[in-house]
């Protein structure tokens, strides 16, 4: 399920079953790594988008959450986030990254960083991205069902 609203009203009668958030974690900067931040949350966001259509009504595709690459206090936003997740019931919470700081900081969170090194897709072919992002989606279903039956 994604955030829009006929998801949304399918989630709420339905929550029970719903035990696993996937949060975009996305970086935002406008000096030289412009372009390779934009690339980030677009190899993110389509690796989530595919995720989520291979989970669907058992996660929940949250927005991104979006935050200034060299800015300190991300970690706490995304704290906060965490809480309220977790107070309502999500039992496993995946934050899906390019930006290998966030490996740092999984240890002050509760939910799984799923670091993913970023491909510029912007020079490929249709066909050759799909199956990039076919084979990153194989692997990390393996993944999401080793942290699942964890628990």
């Amino acid at each position: 399920m994604k955030w829009v609203a006929a998801d949304v009203e399918m989630y709420q009668k339905a929550a029970e079953y719903v035990d696993t958030a996937i949060v975009p974690l996305l970086p935002v900067s406008f000096g030289e790594d412009m372009k390779q931040n934009a690339s980030m949350a677009e190899f993110t966001g389509i690796l989530t988008s595919q995720l989520e259509k291979q989970f669907r009504g058992r996660i929940f595709l949250l927005p991104d959450f979006v935050y200034i690459k060299d800015a300190e206090g991300s970690l706490n936003g995304l704290k906060d986030w965490e809480n309220t997740l977790l107070d309502k019931q999500f039992s496993h919470i995946f934050y899906v990254t390019c930006d290998s700081r966030w490996r740092q900081r999984e240890k002050d969170l509760s939910g799984n960083v799923l670091w993913i090194p970023s491909l510029s897709l912007d020079q490929m072919h249709e066909q050759q991205k799909v199956a990039i992002v076919e084979d990153q989606v194989k692997q990390l279903l393996c993944l999401f069902t080793e942290k699942w039956e964890e628990k």
